[in-house]
This record gives structure tokens, sequence and C-alpha cells, in this order.
């Protein structure tokens, strides 16, 4: 796989190292010449220095054939506009881009970014996972066609479908409970005869506004 990172700080050096050893086509574009050259003495000739936002960059790093742009820098307005030249400019199938202020992941989305990295929002659900009385973490986000379905784990407690089975529960619309843990057993699919019980960790993918929704159905108020 050809795999264009954009951005050589801490990320994008440790990506492309990680990348390398993986054993894919990796090339890393830089703006400053001195971490270019830096990483071209550690990794070998992979860094391209340049912005990655102009068209004669991407072009020159061959993006055409990328199967996939990774934009790392510390600047979102740089990571969107970099996404953009490759999904647009040349048809780069995948784009991923770090995302630093939570308040533009939205915008990214919507602007045709496929995933989108926050390190907050990584460190918050992180938060929720550990702490064990948190009833639902947002485990990934589905992205393409169906951008707004999630995969989420919620913990089953007090809820009215706690004790009753699948056939019996009325759950949100476009929700699938794909998965039920219980008691840190194998996890089982669930059948209509299946009945929850309290501390199952159910995996659903839902989408992302119905939540809430699942959180009382397993939990209560």
């Amino acid at each position: 796989m050809y795999i264009i990172i954009v951005g050589g700080g801490r990320l994008g050096y440790s990506l492309t190292k990680a990348l390398l050893a993986e054993g894919h086509e990796t090339l890393l574009i830089e703006r400053n010449f001195e971490v270019c050259e830096k990483i071209n003495k550690e990794l070998g000739n992979i860094c391209l220095r340049g912005d990655a936002c102009e068209t004669g960059i991407q072009a020159e790093a061959g993006t055409g054939r990328a199967d996939m742009l990774i934009a790392v820098t510390g600047d979102d307005e740089d990571n969107l506009v970099a996404s953009q030249v490759a999904k647009y400019r040349f048809n780069v199938p995948r784009t991923i881009a770090r995302v630093r202020d939570p308040r533009n992941e939205s915008i990214f989305k919507k602007l045709g970014v496929d995933v989108t990295v926050n390190s907050t929002n990584i460190i918050l659900e992180r938060i929720e996972h550990e702490v064990p009385s948190h009833p639902l973490t947002h485990l990934f986000c589905i992205t393409g066609d169906q951008r707004d379905l999630e995969i989420m784990e919620v913990r089953a407690r007090s809820g009215v479908a706690v004790g009753k089975s699948l056939n019996e529960i009325n759950l949100p619309d476009k929700v699938v409970l794909g998965l039920v843990i219980r008691d840190g057993g194998k996890p089982f699919v669930p059948r209509g005869d299946t009945v929850f019980q309290s501390g199952d960790h159910i995996i659903a993918v839902a989408p992302a506004a119905v939540g809430e929704d699942l959180r009382l159905l397993f939990n209560g108020a």
C-alpha cells in the first residue's frame, strides 16, 4: 500500500516509522528543511520537503497513485486542505486527518475527509472505557456512506431491557446489537431469545444520535 504522511512532527515521524516497518511504501511531506533532512538521515530518503496543501507538491509525491493520505500536522487548516487536495484533485480513496480543535471535526467530515482523529476525543473515550461506572463508550465512528453510524459499547445494569430477550425490547431505529460479552467470557452474537443480564457488555452499531436512548434502555435513568 502506498501511504503519504503530511507533517513530520513527532506523530508523523512515529507513524511513518511504523508504516515502513510494516512494509508499506511510505512518503512523508514536511515543510521544514531541517526536519526533513533529519528524517531522511534516520529513515532513508522518504521525506519530501514542501507544502502538501499545494497541488504541485502532491503531484511530485505521486499522490495520484496513493492508496491513502494521512495529514497529521499541528494545524487543522493545513490538514483539511491537504486532505481535500488529495481527495478531489488526485482521487485518493482514503484520507485521514488529525483535528486538534474538536469543534472542527464536523466541518472536516462535511468537507469529505474520510476519517478524523481527535486526540481529545481519544483521551475521553479511553477515560470512559477505564471508568467501570461509565455506561456507554463510543468505540469507533463508521465512515463512508454510513457516516452517521458508530460502534458503541453499552454496559447493562438496570434499564428496562435487562431481564428481557432481544425479541421483547424495542430498539431505536437502525440499531444492531452485534455482540454480548458476559462475565468476561467469550463474546457471542445475541439471538432473539437472548435475555440480557445486568453486567452484560453489549457491542452495538447505531446512529450516534441514539446513544443516549441505548444508555437509557440498558441502564435506566
